[in-house]
């Protein structure tokens, strides 16, 4: 039509700017998930990597030690051997039980040995 501007009302920019304010939510709430499973992650590995490291120790099984932690490099997570008899005669269980931010996740691994 003739004489009429063009350009846009301001019902499609509100609905427009809706849309994009929708958008740039979820994405920035799938990045956020997303970086928190990364972290956990990395947690959860370096954890299971110093576990895995401990138990490799010559002496692990027949230290007196049965706690500890993994200072001075990883002060903030603990380490705890538990001894428990096995099925089999003359074989006992080890179980390690690595844990950290402050008890609220840990994972455990089992050994035997006499």
């Amino acid at each position: 039509m003739k004489g009429q501007p063009s350009g846009f009302t301001l019902l499609e920019v509100l609905i427009a700017l809706a849309i994009l304010a929708g958008v740039i939510t979820s994405v920035v709430v799938s990045f956020n998930r997303h970086l928190t499973l990364t972290t956990e992650d990395q947690e959860t590995t370096t954890a299971l990597l110093l576990a895995r490291a401990k138990l490799d120790e010559p002496d692990f099984l027949t230290s007196t030690a049965a706690d500890g932690t993994f200072a001075p490099d990883f002060p903030a997570i603990r380490w705890k051997r538990e001894q428990t008899a096995s099925e089999l005669p003359g074989i006992k269980r080890y179980q390690l039980t690595v844990s950290w931010l402050d008890g609220k996740r840990s994972l455990s691994l089992v050994t035997y040995g006499r």
